[in-house]
């Protein structure tokens, strides 16, 4: 049997991790089946080598999340042990495709902690809210979840929507209909999308108006039934019109909105509506918010580090311990 130490940042930090009355701790014992001594900051770890890895690995997560979100929550303790111990989420469920579906079997797993939980919110919720750097995976595996719900027949329509903040008029200028317009500013969606499905294949659905382009301003009026709603770049709309995209969503829908807060678009005297949407439904049930930091950015390492650079010499913090 081995043996490790954690220890904590401090008191406070170990009341939460802790939980009431142990708890989380307990939760922690019960699930990894390791032995647990919890003295003030310090927490001893007793195992094997494969169980100690997995109890360091949990207690890590959660106190990322308590730097994130200053609490935790008993589904936060049993997310993070679930996902632990599975390694994450396959985002195709390995689920066959539903019947005169034609995917060609690409699936996508996540690659980090946080991205595996941003993927089980995806999955547990009917609104995720997820906030993150360039290159962290949030748009990537927002597509990826619509694309798995579409492959499974769980919805019937996939839409994929984005504020041309900094196109304004001169959209009506561009060659083209309504989808060529909106290209440029739609492409990462696009690329996620080709990564996922053969080009061909996009091209037929979106013919089929089983995959839809729609610039945000086009969503007024609409309610939208058994579809997986993503809204790309949402830190560049107003508090009205992320309102009125959230109350987009009919029967049977998941609305996913990705955002990067440090990259806000809008005029300095206006309200980004991702920011006001995270303090304003952070508590509401069936609603997550999801953080993503530099940790989970997969592009380039020197991303990361461009990422921090930038950070240091401004004062600002990670994106992933916005709140």
């Amino acid at each position: 049997m081995s043996e490790a130490t954690i220890t904590l940042d401090s008191q406070d930090e170990a009341v939460v991790l802790f939980g009431h009355r142990d708890q989380f701790l307990r939760e922690v014992k019960n699930v990894l089946g390791v032995q647990l001594t919890a003295r003030g900051k310090i927490i001893t770890v007793k195992g094997s080598d494969e169980q100690l890895a997995h109890a360091q690995r949990v207690f890590g997560q959660l106190r990322h999340l308590i730097a994130q979100q200053g609490s935790l929550s008993s589904e936060d303790v049993r997310t993070v042990l679930e996902l632990v111990q599975t390694g994450g989420d396959r985002l195709d469920g390995g689920a066959p495709p539903a019947p005169g579906a034609e995917f060609t079997g690409r699936y996508t797993r996540p690659r980090t902690d946080g991205q595996a939980r941003y993927v089980r919110a995806m999955r547990d919720n009917d609104l995720t809210l997820c906030v993150g750097p360039a290159g962290s995976g949030k748009t990537y595996l927002g597509v990826a979840m619509a694309v798995s719900m579409l492959r499974q027949g769980q919805v019937k329509k996939i839409v994929l929507v984005r504020p041309a903040v900094e196109a304004g008029e001169r959209l009506g200028f561009l060659p083209g209909d309504m989808v060529a317009k909106v290209n440029p500013y739609l492409r990462p969606l696009f690329d996620a999308l080709n990564d996922m499905m053969e080009h061909e294949q996009v091209k037929r659905y979106m013919e089929n108006d089983i995959i839809e382009i729609v610039p945000l301003a086009y969503m007024r009026g609409r309610t939208l039934n058994q579809a997986v709603i993503i809204l790309d770049e949402g830190q560049n709309t107003t508090v009205t019109q992320m309102k009125m995209f959230l109350t987009r969503m009919g029967h049977g829908s998941k609305i996913i909105v990705t955002g990067d807060i440090t990259q806000v678009d809008l005029p300095r005297e206006t309200r980004s509506g991702l920011i006001d949407a995270v303090h304003r439904l952070k508590n509401i049930e069936r609603i997550a918010i999801v953080y993503l930091d530099e940790n989970d950015i997969v592009r380039n390492p020197l991303v990361q580090l461009v990422l921090r650079a930038y950070e240091e010499g401004t004062g600002k913090k990670s994106p992933g311990r916005a709140k």
